[in-house]
């Protein structure tokens, strides 16, 4: 990695913790590191917000969870999956629902990088791989 990329890589990791208030992301904060940001552009400025957005998206998408379902969920299913990833993540988390038939029965829940899948479809792929 060259001397500007690790610069680049640098600025930007500062310009998120700027952005984060109690350790969660900040919309005024974000607001206040752009406002800055196009009054001084740093060096390199093009690629430092472009790896500032990177990261100000990863950071939202850590506080988000995907939640897709084949069959019907019970009704305290969504409000039970959200207060266990918020104790899970130290974070608030919210949800959205998606109906996904495709995994025949169960639930994926996908939040950042992370994915749990419990489905009839992803056991079925297990067992059909293992044969092989």
């Amino acid at each position: 990695m060259s001397a500007a990329s690790k610069q680049i890589r640098a600025t930007a990791k500062l310009l998120l913790k700027l952005s984060l208030e109690g350790g969660l992301l900040s919309e005024s904060k974000v607001g206040d590191v752009l406002a800055w940001f196009e009054q001084k552009p740093p060096a390199h400025a093009g690629a430092v917000l472009r790896e500032y957005h990177h990261l100000v998206l990863r950071e939202y998408n850590r506080g988000r969870a995907r939640i897709e379902y084949a069959g019907a969920l019970s009704g305290g299913a969504v409000p039970s999956i959200i207060a266990e990833l918020s104790r899970l993540y130290h974070r608030p988390v919210s949800a959205t629902t998606i109906e996904n038939p495709s995994l025949i029965a169960g639930v994926r829940i996908s939040i950042g990088d992370d994915v749990f899948e419990q489905s009839i479809a992803s056991q079925l792929e297990t067992l059909a791989s293992a044969s092989l």
